[in-house]
Formats: structure tokens, sequence, C-alpha cells
């Protein structure tokens, strides 16, 4: 695994675990607050668990596939960070904080699945072009 892959695995989860500790600390105990954290530590650990998964991928159509699990668990969890905030719940420095980490990890997650799908499309151009020029 490549250092950055390690750094954003260990970002992932990190994000996951603030989100656990936000919702713990920061949320009013009510039952709206208690489902809206149980969506939101969902998709905060989802985050880790898909980007995780991906690291572990067997093949270019499953390290991709698992990326965008990872991208549409972050947007999850964004929605539920901005429902925090605009809805007037919890609107400190530190639910902000969790937004901005959860925008940039998505604009990683969703740059990477990007590039692994470029890389993919131009091995398999390199492989047709190799195949067409090995033919008599």
């Amino acid at each position: 695994m490549s250092e950055f892959a390690e750094q954003l695995r260990q970002r992932t989860f990190r994000y996951g675990l603030r989100i656990i500790a936000f919702c713990q600390h920061r949320l009013p105990d009510t039952w709206q607050c208690r489902e809206i954290g149980k969506q939101l530590i969902r998709a905060g650990m989802g985050v880790a668990k898909h980007y995780w998964s991906a690291c572990r991928s067997s093949s270019d159509t499953e390290f991709i596939e698992r990326l965008g699990f990872a991208t549409e668990t972050t947007e999850r969890s964004i929605l539920w960070l901005t429902a925090i905030i605009q809805s007037g719940i919890n609107q400190d420095s530190e639910v902000k904080d969790l937004l901005r980490e959860g925008q940039e990890l998505r604009a990683i997650l969703s740059q990477s699945r990007k590039t692994a799908k470029e890389n993919r499309r131009k091995r398999r151009s390199q492989a047709a072009n190799k195949s067409t020029a090995a033919t008599p």
C-alpha cells in the first residue's frame, strides 16, 4: 500500500472517530438527535469502512466500485452534518470543522476514483494497441 493510501486510510478512520465523539458529547439527548446521530455515525464510520475495503480490492473494477461507495457515504455524512448546522441543533466550530473535513474527504475520494477510472481506461487502451500491433 502506498504512503498516500495509508495516510488516507488513517484519515478516514479519524473522521469516523471524531463523528462518534461529536455525537456522544455535542448532540442533545432528544429522539430527533439520537436518530440523526445514528445516521451520522453510520455514515462517518462507513467512509472508513468502504475506503479500507477499497484498499483490499483485488481488481481495478472492485477498487473503483468501493471508492464510489466511500464517496457516497461521505456525501451522506455531509448531509447529516449540514442538517445539524442548518436546523440549529449545533452550529459550533467543531461541527463546521467536521463538515469541512467531510467535504475534503469527498473531494479526495472522488478525484481518486476519477483517476483510477482514467488509469484503467489507459491500461485497456494500451493493451488493445499492443494486441492490434502484434496481429500480422
